[in-house]
Formats: C-alpha cells, structure tokens, sequence
C-alpha cells in the first residue's frame, strides 16, 4: 500500500526521533562500560556501525516507499547509496575489497583511509572503539587525503580527555603504591621504635639495678676495708706483745 509524500516523510521523522532516542540510551548504556586501553588497535573487520546509524538503516529498509525511500533518497540511486556509505564500507571490509592505505590511532578513537581499486574510490573512515563515526567517500585523491588529515586532527582532540584520563589513573596508581610502600615503612619503622622503646625501659631498669648493687658493693667494701684495717692492727699489736723481750729482727 503506497502512502502520500507527506505522510511517508511524517512517518519517517517520527520513527527517526523514536530510534534516535534509543540510539542515545544503547550509547549512554555503552558509556558506562569501561572504556578501551589507549592505543589499542581493534582488526578492521570487527568494526560495526554507530548503534543509531544501525537502527535508522533498520528503520529506513522496513517503512514502504514510493519515489522517495525513507532515507530521503531517490529509487533511482544505487543500493549502496540507499544504505550509506558505512555500511557500504562494512561490506566491503567484510569481502576483502578494500586495500588500507593509512590508519591513526589516538587513544580508542582512530582515522583509515581505504582504496577501491575497482572505482579508483577512496574511503575515509572516523571511528572510536570499534564503532564506525563518520565515512566520507570520494574519488579525488586529494580531497580523500584532506579529509583524512582533519579526521586525524580530530582524533587528536577527541582523545585528549582519554589520553589525560589514562594518565592521571596512572599517576593515581603510582601515587598509591608510594602510599602502600610508606604505609609499610613507617610500620617497620614503628616496629623498630617499638622494639627500641621496650629495650630502653630493660635498658634503664638494668642501669638502676646495677648501680644499685655497685653501691652496695661499694659499700660492702668500705665494711670490708675497715675491718681488714681493724684486723691488721689487732694483728700488729699481737705481734709485737707476742715479740715482747724478744731481740728485734735484723
């Protein structure tokens, strides 16, 4: 059943809006995955398209068209018009048709430039992940190349913020890891002061009962002394009662 140019356009913005909103709950749910190593460079042939991109295809290829299809393009177009020029590059990934000249890599997001041997047509494809962003295609050398080179420098500034992420997680696990190694020092250090500490007290108890006893001892001996000087003198005077009328010794 063939519906008016109007209504096919109505039905056709109302079922983009519809999908554009889910597109925009399947990347913000994408999002909270954790996100790609920066560098890492995923195989061509695991590329997909955008979620949105994908639905509105989806969308596009199930509305009936008469004249103009859904995607806004002419019958009269190629198939590989109708379904864009992403994935007319997944396909032609997929068959191994396309020779990779250039790729950049800037964190997860990343720049190609493909040639078409068979239509000396060049591919120019943005994507971040493994998500296809933007395909430009065209058959100027020169302006495929330029193309390529601004999606380069837009890589550049894409990634600045995950690059800068990458780093400062870095930085934090480096800081951490002095943390847990100061943690541990100031506990061996803790310890050994600890220890110190206990000896100390032994150390200074010892030293009070030494020099307690050495005073004793001291004492003792100056008991000791007088009476060895007591001793001798008793000794002495017995001795010389004993020798009392006796010649003196020579």
């Amino acid at each position: 059943m063939k519906y008016p140019l109007v209504v096919r356009r109505t039905m056709l913005l109302a079922t983009s809006c519809a999908l554009l909103q889910q597109g925009g709950l399947v990347l913000a749910a994408s999002n909270d995955e954790a996100a790609p190593l920066a560098g890492t460079r995923p195989a061509m042939n695991t590329l997909t398209p955008q979620p949105v991109a994908a639905a509105l295809r989806s969308a596009s290829s199930a509305i009936p068209a008469s004249g103009i299809s859904a995607s806004g393009i002419s019958e009269s177009g190629t198939a590989s018009d109708a379904q864009g020029n992403v994935a007319e590059l997944m396909q032609m990934i997929h068959d191994a048709k396309l020779s990779e000249l250039r790729t950049t890599y800037n964190g997860s997001y990343g720049a190609s430039l493909f040639f078409y041997p068979q239509e000396m047509a060049y591919y120019v494809a943005l994507f971040q992940d493994k998500h296809f962003w933007r395909v430009i295609k065209s058959k100027d050398m020169a302006r495929a190349e330029a193309v390529y080179a601004g999606f380069v420098q837009q890589t550049v500034q894409l990634a600045d913020v995950e690059i800068r992420r990458t780093q400062l997680q870095a930085q934090k696990a480096f800081i951490e890891d002095i943390i847990a190694l100061s943690e541990d020092r100031a506990k061996q250090l803790q310890a050994d002061l600890d220890v110190a500490r206990t000896q100390q007290a032994k150390v200074n108890d010892y030293q009070r009962q030494t020099q307690g006893e050495a005073a004793a001892l001291h004492a003792d001996k100056e008991r000791a002394q007088a009476q060895l000087r007591r001793v001798q003198s008793e000794v002495m005077r017995l001795q010389r009662q004993t020798e009392l009328g006796l010649p003196a010794q020579k």
